[in-house]
């Protein structure tokens, strides 16, 4: 096996995304939020609506949060209020690489290749730290997550976490409080997104940060935890790490990794999109139907326009048509 620095931003060969359709009445409930959507979403004269836009736009956001409601519509505007609250505040879609570079350098949180399912894999190795707890920490999670989401695949709405506990000492460890952070991110601002939360090398003197954070989990994320498993049952042998039992032999080097991350998910220096002004197939709905979204645009407006049309005419279809990742 042949060292390399090259990323893997792309599933492997063959790889499915599993799906599951929507009843009539599913439907029903999904257009009723994305009607409650548009009564809340900031007016046109704001400089983040159309980032707001942008978001509810993608074909995952409101399915995620009625299910995450469990069909519960009143608990689902719920939700996503509360999320695009902290949206405006946090603009996690808006932040620039060089605040959070600084976080990236030894390779704690990377994100590289795929799972069997076609989740982007983020790797975490918190005995990689490198900084002092801070809201910068934080920020770079969030940054992680949202280039995650850039290179999800058509279909795809979740990620694979694999913890990797190798070396890490009760300083280098996260502090519980730090953990309910996270924990309260990702079960109420990316409701599920989480697809398989994996630790594995986990030392008995840590086990108090679980104890700590269990109270913390719902039902449906602990379900999602898996400890020490058989990572190649879940990853593809090619996309699995070497460290792990692998074949990708990746070897991690600073600036090779940032600039690629940050050139795949075509993120510009103040955190916008290095080309706006031609939404990049990336971007578009997801699907492989040819219309007029794979026309050219002349705006990031006019795609997300289009974006909103698919997504309404595509809940108009049958039940046995909408095809969303399970």
């Amino acid at each position: 096996m042949v060292k390399t620095r090259q990323i893997l931003s792309t599933p492997a060969p063959g790889t499915t995304v599993p799906t599951h359709s929507y009843t009539d009445d599913q439907k029903s409930r999904l257009r009723a939020l994305r009607e409650y959507a548009d009564t809340e979403l900031l007016p046109k004269a704001d400089s983040y609506h159309i980032w707001e836009l942008r978001w509810l736009n993608r074909p995952d956001t409101i399915p995620r949060y009625m299910r995450a409601a469990k069909w519960n519509l009143d608990d689902a505007k719920k939700r996503l209020k509360s999320t695009l609250e902290w949206r405006r505040d946090y603009k996690p879609d808006l932040i620039p690489p060089d605040e959070v570079r600084i976080e990236s350098e030894t390779g704690k949180i990377i994100i590289n290749g795929f799972d069997n399912d076609g989740r982007p894999i983020i790797y975490m190795r918190p005995g990689l730290e490198n900084t002092e707890t801070s809201p910068r920490q934080l920020r770079h999670l969030v940054w992680c997550l949202e280039r995650a989401k850039d290179l999800m695949p058509p279909g795809q709405e979740s990620v694979t976490i694999i913890i990797d506990y190798k070396s890490t000492t009760l300083r280098s460890s996260p502090s519980v409080s730090v953990g309910r952070k996270v924990v309260h991110l990702l079960q109420n601002h990316y409701v599920e997104t989480l697809g398989r939360g994996v630790i594995i090398n986990l030392p008995m003197l840590l086990n108090f940060f679980f104890k700590g954070i269990s109270p913390f989990l719902d039902p449906v994320t602990r379900d999602k935890m898996r400890f020490n498993p058989n990572l190649l049952e879940l990853v593809p042998k090619a996309h699995l790490d070497a460290e792990f039992g692998g074949d990708f032999e990746y070897e991690f080097e600073r600036n090779s990794y940032w600039e690629q991350i940050v050139s795949v998910c075509k993120i510009a220096p103040d955190g916008t999109r290095v080309d706006d002004q031609r939404m990049p197939p990336d971007d578009a709905p997801h699907g492989d139907s040819v219309t007029a979204a794979s026309l050219p645009v002349e705006s990031l407006a006019d795609a997300d326009s289009i974006a909103r049309e698919q997504a309404a005419e595509a809940l108009s279809q049958g039940p046995e048509e909408i095809l969303v990742a399970a």
